[in-house]
């Protein structure tokens, strides 16, 4: 008996230990590892897509800052101006964009919903307020909006709101987003305010991508196919229509089918073809590009593409298209590990706005869509585009920190 009770001390000992640290009483935590076991508590354990999607985000903001620096100190100093100045504002945006981004990681899903509503009510009064006197005309798009010394594009923040809302009313829709009714109301009427009031201020390309996410959340809130088709009916017509009635825009478009007779019309598919083009396979190497010193307009913003051709070549080329894949894929993703409508619309809709606004800037830089004035995200120069992107992807990685464990199928 004495040789038995021996044997069952030993157990007793670790037993009491692994209860201890059940309960988190290990005397030996430090105070940033109870911090962080309580964060984990909260918002959940990073998983692989997490660092998928963060190890592609900051190389391609990196890559961003370093190409905005080649192409925009030409322009500054053709100006007589600090040839630094547009990196150092967009260094601070991107500082700025990450830490936003980061704390907004730490949200939940419950918070998401909860504010949904708040969001876009700001989103649409800021919208509004573009059309009053405190609206900024900029190239003929009155986008922008000053506050004081704060000048942004509400535009770029309704796209992010307008994801999280539709994501929330749609989910507790359920089943009956299957119906036109429900689909109508109210997100029909939401989106279409959002979309009519960009229109107004005459931003297309910025239409087209919202457009797109409605279409991307839609998709993945399970609408009939047929509903889907009237949407895309729809928005073709609006964008067709919009875009005959405008001189600017239809110039584009004539310019884009081959008709150079305006002086100027053609120069940013032109040159933007000569950088692609004098790139080769591994480019003219870091700062060299030759058609950023006021060859092409806008080289720092709509047209970065062609600078990183030129300056990386093909193969630079080839790394900014696998970033962006792998983010998807990493997004699709946490899409796809999650059973959840709600988390599904809002990344749904991120992925289409950050895959989709890059795949129609890349088109239109090699020519195979006129130029509708989109930045390519995380890349081309604009603070209010940097932060909201990095914005939406710390909502992406909200989500992608408490993915389901799969359960087994059973035979």
């Amino acid at each position: 008996m004495a040789r038995a009770s021996a044997r069952t001390r030993p157990a007793a000992t670790p037993a009491k230990k692994n209860v201890d640290a059940s309960k988190g009483r290990s005397p030996r935590r430090g105070p940033l590892q109870r911090i962080r076991y309580s964060l984990r508590q909260r918002v959940g354990r990073p998983t692989a897509s997490y660092y998928w999607i963060i190890g592609t985000t900051l190389a391609l903001t990196l890559i961003g800052r370093l190409t905005v620096l080649s192409a925009s100190t030409a322009e500054t100093i053709s100006e007589g101006q600090n040839p630094y100045e547009l990196f150092i504002k967009e260094s601070g945006f991107a500082v700025l964009g990450l830490a936003l981004m980061f704390i907004l990681s730490c949200f939940t899903a419950r918070l998401w919903k909860r504010i949904s509503p708040l969001l876009i009510l700001l989103a649409l009064a800021l919208l509004a307020l573009t059309l009053t006197p405190l609206g900024v005309d900029v190239q003929g798009n009155k986008n922008w909006l000053a506050l004081g010394p704060v000048q942004f594009q509400p535009s770029e923040a309704a796209k992010l709101a307008l994801a999280v809302w539709m994501g929330a009313v749609l989910a507790a829709k359920g089943l009956l987003v299957r119906r036109l009714v429900h689909v109508a109301v109210p997100v029909g009427i939401g989106a279409a305010l959002v979309l009519g009031l960009v229109m107004a201020g005459k931003d297309l390309g910025t239409a087209i991508i919202i457009g797109l996410m409605v279409l991307g959340g839609l998709l993945f809130a399970g609408v009939r196919w047929w509903l889907l088709a009237g949407a895309v009916v729809l928005g073709g017509a609006a964008a067709l229509v919009s875009s005959l009635t405008s001189e600017n825009r239809s110039g584009r478009i004539s310019s884009w089918l081959g008709d150079c007779s305006v002086p100027g019309s053609c120069d940013q598919y032109l040159n933007g073809m000569y950088a692609l083009a004098s790139g080769g396979w591994f480019g003219v190497g870091v700062g060299q590009s030759r058609q950023k010193w006021n060859w092409i307009p806008e080289a720092h913003n709509d047209f970065i593409f062609a600078i990183i051709g030129e300056e990386f070549g093909l193969l630079g080329t080839f790394i900014i298209l696998g970033l962006y894949a792998v983010l998807a894929y990493a997004i699709f993703r946490v899409i796809n590990t999650h059973s959840d409508v709600f988390s599904r619309i809002i990344c749904g809709m991120i992925l289409t706005w950050i895959i989709g606004q890059a795949v129609v800037n890349i088109a239109v830089v090699v020519g195979l869509l006129p130029v509708i004035g989109v930045p390519l995200p995380l890349i081309s120069y604009g603070g209010t585009s940097l932060i909201m992107v990095l914005a939406a992807v710390g909502v992406v990685l909200s989500f992608s920190r408490t993915e389901p464990e799969r359960v087994p199928e059973t035979s």
